[in-house]
């Protein structure tokens, strides 16, 4: 055997033992990369110490954005927003500034509250999920549920023996995303069990709403007006409140669109 087939049987051993090490260490991305980087490598004359440069933050990015997209179907968002997806120039009531700054998530790691208040068609659950969506990015366990969702969830634990277990539950993730809060009245049983979420992540884990209904409208969905009070107190203390108005930028643009096909 010549030194050119002694250098390939060589390289070939080596590309089996890397593949064999990455699959062990699961590290795919440096198993998908490495024989192309290294033959880059062989051409550039690269340092040992450049190819690794090259090579293992390739995994470290893929990884985190591996992370990234668990945790974003982990939150069971219903679609996908994005804050780029938001026209902030068809609703002026929604302040920009206000919004890039809530997707910092720095109130999701203080454990403070927010609220989205405004009609249907106004943006806050697109504001809800791409902020919810924004957490889940930037390393945060979030979970999303409709209102009414999570109530009868909480009533069906309860007959079951388990509301602790699931209070606990939705007590561990960073956010909480609650939609269409205030959409129907709940009974005093499911409003209270409601209440106890909202305790449990008090001040620790924060909570994010959107609600058709202005505070003041709030007793028609929690029809005790104690518990009422205590449960807007828990949702607005050291919170963020935003309102989007009751114009809704859907239907005037389903309006325009329309407008436009019968004059064209």
């Amino acid at each position: 055997m010549n030194t050119t087939s002694r250098r390939r049987m060589s390289e070939q051993a080596a590309e089996t033992a890397v593949v064999g090490a990455c699959r062990m260490l699961r590290l795919p991305t440096i198993r998908g990369k490495f024989p192309d980087l290294a033959e880059q490598a062989a051409r550039e004359q690269m340092s040992y110490l450049a190819f690794l440069a090259e090579l293992l933050p390739a995994e470290c990015d893929d990884r985190t954005r591996r992370r990234s997209e668990r945790r974003i179907k982990a939150a069971a968002f219903p679609r996908q927003k994005s804050l780029r997806e938001f026209d902030f120039d068809a609703n002026p009531n929604i302040d920009a500034a206000v919004v890039h700054t809530l997707a910092t998530c720095e109130w999701v790691k203080k454990g403070q509250p927010l609220c989205l208040i405004g009609d249907s068609g106004t943006g806050k659950s697109h504001l809800l999920i791409a902020l919810g969506t924004e957490a889940a990015m930037a390393g945060f366990r979030v979970k999303y549920t409709l209102a009414t969702k999570l109530v009868n969830e909480l009533v069906e634990a309860a007959d079951e023996k388990q509301l602790t277990k699931t209070i606990a539950r939705y007590g561990r993730v960073d956010l909480l995303c609650i939609d269409e809060l205030g959409y129907m009245e709940l009974d005093g049983h499911g409003a209270e069990l409601l209440f106890q979420v909202l305790t449990e992540r008090e001040e620790t884990n924060s909570v994010a709403i959107a609600s058709n209904e202005a505070f003041g409208g709030w007793t028609k969905t929690f029809t005790d007006p104690r518990l009422c009070t205590a449960i807007v107190d828990r949702l607005t203390f050291n919170g963020t409140i935003m309102e989007t108005g009751t114009d809704s930028y859907r239907l005037a643009q389903s309006r325009a669109k329309a407008e436009q096909a019968t004059v064209n």
